[in-house]
Formats: structure tokens, sequence, C-alpha cells
């Protein structure tokens, strides 16, 4: 499965072997099944579903039972070369070669769907270094294997991926504290009477929220972690989870000359400033968007796999409202779009919750699900405007 001849050649290649990669591969395989493409990998190149790393404690799942598909099965399914445990370290976009811990491959289109860093703050404390982020499949093993007789953790971060790994701690049997700077949950995302629901929800089984602080110092003392807030206060814990966001991996595409800003700049053929290079997924930035999704992963892939293949295509996205996977309050957010302007409107339902965001002329531009009022999903996503039309 794996050539490390000095140089192989590609049609296709694709650095990275997330959800991005993979369902580009897929998109490309329905519409041609010749062109060679060469999949090139640091992980070990297996599938497993990323969505389900915030979800996976409560059911109790090991690491490898998050795993569907080996990088075998992966290569012989979809009739690529997989390059795993293989570095990147630049691209000669003159040449059309990557230079890797495998040799040079060349390339006629190259394909970045590098993904996303967890973003760490700096902290102070000697347990500083021991705050943990899960980001991938090895990252959640060794959170898993951090937890082991431990009882107490704490999450830096209110936001989707601290909601969803507070809840599933929570259901899991841990004791829980969150910690963020914002005055609320989801403070991008939803208005405060709906992020007063979902943190009800949440305290009832076991969550403790510290709102309006940071973190000042994490020290270890013996078995237990002693977290100084800035409010002054301290908590004793055992973990400390980082949740606080991502940052798209464009050290790569910066050192060689391709275009960047918050993510890897493509337009809306996914190409970027450098001839047959591409960005999709976490990396990109489309339009001054950068959507670490599923939904917008999948638009993209169906878009740039008719681009590859000989009909270029641009890409639009519809609105996409995202679910929050916390089953303490099933949570459906569609957030307006930046420096849109209107107002939330809350309706509190038997169960539920409904708040719209709306223009001074009463269109939608966002909306929040909660409870009995997700049923709405569908009928509400039809008024919103396209996210790029």
């Amino acid at each position: 499965m794996d050539q490390t001849s000095h140089q192989s050649s590609s049609a296709i290649v694709i650095i990275g072997s997330g959800l991005a990669g993979y369902t580009l591969i897929r998109e490309i395989r329905k519409l041609d099944k010749a062109t060679p493409i060469t999949l090139v990998t640091r992980e070990p190149g297996y599938f497993y579903s990323k969505p389900m790393l915030s979800t996976a404690l409560a059911g109790k799942k090991e690491a490898t039972q998050l795993i569907s598909s080996t990088a075998e099965t992966m290569a012989s399914q979809l009739e690529v070369t997989i390059h795993s445990e293989t570095d990147v370290s630049a691209i000669d976009t003159a040449k059309k070669v990557i230079l890797s811990s495998k040799g040079e491959i060349a390339y006629e289109k190259l394909v970045l769907a590098l993904g996303a860093d967890q973003i760490r703050i700096p902290l102070q404390g000697n347990a500083a270094q021991e705050v943990l982020t899960v980001n991938d499949l090895e990252d959640y093993a060794k959170f898993r294997e951090a937890l082991n007789g431990k009882k107490r953790v704490a999450i830096l971060g209110a936001g989707l991926i601290g909601c969803e790994f507070a809840n599933d701690l929570a259901l899991g049997g841990f004791e829980v504290d969150v910690i963020d700077l914002a005055p609320q949950v989801l403070g991008r995302l939803i208005p405060e009477t709906a992020a007063k629901d979902l943190q009800s929800k949440l305290s009832a089984i076991g969550v403790c929220w510290h709102f309006g602080t940071t973190v000042q110092t994490i020290e270890r003392n013996g078995d237990e972690l002693k977290i100084t807030l800035a409010n002054g206060e301290s908590i004793s814990s055992e973990v400390v989870l980082s949740a606080v966001g991502l940052k798209p991996r464009i050290a790569l595409a910066k050192a060689c000359g391709i275009a960047t800003g918050l993510g890897i700049q493509v337009n809306r053929e996914l190409q970027s400033n450098i001839d047959n290079v591409y960005a999709i997924g976490d990396c990109a930035e489309v339009e001054g968007l950068v959507l670490p999704y599923v939904m917008p992963i999948m638009q993209a892939a169906r878009a740039l796999a008719v681009t590859l293949t000989g009909q270029p295509t641009a890409l639009t996205y519809p609105a996409m409202p995202v679910m929050v996977k916390t089953p303490a309050l099933a949570t459906i957010v569609s957030p307006p779009a930046k420096g849109a302007t209107g107002e939330w409107k809350t309706i509190s339902t038997e169960g539920g919750l409904e708040a719209r965001f709306e223009s001074s002329d009463g269109k939608l531009l966002g909306f929040v699900l909660m409870g009995t009022a997700t049923a709405q999903r569908g009928a509400l996503t039809k008024e919103l405007p396209a996210i790029l039309g």
C-alpha cells in the first residue's frame, strides 16, 4: 500500500486524511474511477467520525471502537495510494512536487485538507503543560487514559465543543467544571434566554459553570490540580481539557507563497492564488468564511470533485444549521451572518424554545431551536438566506 520510492507521481494529491480528504476522494470516484489519486497523511490513515470524539465517553467507547475503516480498506475501496504516517515538510509549487518523509511526490493538482489545531491559550503554573486537547483519535485515546480512575474534569471553553464534552462527561459520571470568559454558553451563537435554558439543563446533570473569568494558574498538588481563576476563585480538579476553539493549519501553505488569512484563502472553486493548488475543510477560508462543520465539508467536496475532474464549479453554501450534541437539551443553531443587523425574538413552547434573529423588515436571518422546537428545523431552514449564494 505504501510507496517508498524517491519520487512517485499522481494526477491528484491530497494532503490530509480527515473527513474533508476522504469525502473528496469518494466524490471524485463517483465521477472518475481511473485518475490516479494519492493521499498523504501524518496519521495512520484510518477513517473515523471526528464528531463522535465529543460524545463517545458516556458510551465508554475506546478510541479503536471509533475507527470504521483501516487505511488498507480505504485504499482498496477507493482505489487510491495512501502514504500513511508521512510528514510533509514543504511544497514546491514551481516543480509541482511535495517534499515528504517518504520522498518527493509529484502532482498535477494538489488539495490541502490539513484541518485545524485546537487553540492553546498560554497558561501559568507548574501543571500548565498537563492541559489536554482532543482534536483527533490519538488525542481521544490519551484523554480516555488520563480519565482512568478520576472523577473531576475542568473544561476551558463553553462553546460548542466545550458544551458537548461537558454533557458527555457528566453523563459518564464525572464532576464537570466549565470556565469561560463569556457571560454564557455558546456566547457567539445564541441569545441569553436560550443560553440559560441549556445551562440549567446541563447544571441539572452536574455541570458547574464559571463565567466571566479566565484561568490564571494550574498547579499540581499530589493527585489534584488546583486551578486559580482571575476572579479569585479556585477549583480542584484532576484532569483539564481545553476546548476554546480551532485555528486552521496554514503554515505549510504560507511557507510556499500560498495566500493565507484566517485560513488558506481560496476562491469559490476552492483554488488558491497558486494554479492547481486547492484547499478544503477546516483549513480553508472561502470568501472570508471558515466553517469547521460537517455540512460545509460535504458541500465543498461535491463541488471540488466536479472541478478536479474537468468542469470548474463554484461552491455554494445553503443555510446549514448545526446540531449541538447535548442530549441534556437537543439544540440546533443557525447563527446570523457576521455583521447582520436585526434582533433576537424568543418564543418559549411546551418543552422547548424557538429564538429567531429577524431583520427590521421581519426577514429570518438566523435561529436557535431547543427541545421540542427542534421539529421546526426544516421549515425555518427554508426561510433562511444562503450563506454563500
